[in-house]
């Protein structure tokens, strides 16, 4: 169970992972996530679901090397097991029919806004889609998003690809030209912040699912703990997603960062180990 049956490289950090999980399958929504563990002596990592196959049993989640467990999962290959997964996590999106809705996905963000816009177009509302990624190399799901949207933009901080410019520009340039009723935001914390900056100009209610640091997935470990509206909310149990606006964005990035310095450390010893045996 929980068998790797499928591996396809974005870049070189970034994969998409496809998992034999029949049981989360078939009961996951768009906005649901799942916490993986390796191996035994692991720790937990959330992973939105960005896809899933009732029929072959599988759910597919895109990972990004960024320390020991995404670089662990990363190297696994396909045949391998994971250990454990637990999900659908969350609670997944609301899906409705609101008009023009603008979806903004950032990096490996725009993994968990697959299914979203995927809802959100079968839902009947027209979706426009804007990708955005520092390089070419950062943008990922192109062709599925473009499948799904009626319209696409591609953004990219260094021109390489697409439009030159950050997520807002494109957003912006979608909002001046024609009204858009609801946006759907999901990437970097900091993207996420600049992005419902840029919707609340113009009074567009916005959406984001919120990436925090996570253990166990059930809201009693408190890590993952935000403060929305003035409320402390456990992004695991109460989210992931929440009003953009009522999001306290200073205090989520600040909490974002406390492990920075173990997490650092602790890559570069698994650094040393894999060098070593190899």
């Amino acid at each position: 169970m929980n068998k790797i049956v499928e591996k396809e490289f974005f870049s070189e950090n970034v994969a998409k992972i496809v998992i034999e999980s029949p049981d989360i399958a078939i009961i996951r929504k768009a906005g649901h996530f799942v916490i993986i563990r390796i191996d035994e002596k692991g720790e937990r990592i959330p992973l939105t679901i960005a896809d899933g196959d009732k029929e072959k049993g599988t759910i597919t989640v895109v990972v990004q090397k960024v320390g020991v467990t995404s670089a662990k999962l990363l190297a696994m290959n396909e045949g391998e097991e994971i250990l454990d997964i637990v999900g659908p996590l969350g609670h997944a999106t609301h899906i409705e029919k609101k008009g023009t809705v603008l979806c903004a996905g950032g990096g490996v963000g725009v993994a968990p806004l697959m299914p979203i816009v995927k809802a959100l177009k079968k839902a009947g509302n027209k979706v426009i889609t804007v990708l955005a990624g520092r390089t070419k190399e950062l943008i990922i799901l192109e062709d599925e998003m473009r499948n799904y949207s009626d319209e696409l933009i591609v953004m990219t901080d260094d021109g390489s690809y697409g439009k030159k410019g950050l997520v807002t520009a494109g957003m912006e340039e979608v909002i001046q030209r024609e009204k858009v009723n609801m946006a759907v935001l999901i990437g970097p914390a900091i993207m996420m912040k600049f992005g419902s900056l840029t919707t609340k100009k113009y009074n567009i209610p916005t959406v984001v699912s919120l990436n925090t640091i996570m253990v166990d997935g059930t809201g009693m470990c408190g890590a993952c703990r935000v403060s929305v509206g003035g409320k402390t909310k456990f992004v695991c149990v109460d989210g992931p997603e929440f009003d953009a606006f009522q999001v306290d964005w200073s205090q989520m990035m600040m909490r974002m960062g406390a492990y920075k310095m173990q997490e650092h450390e602790a890559y570069e010893k698994y650094l040393r180990t894999v060098e070593t045996v190899a």
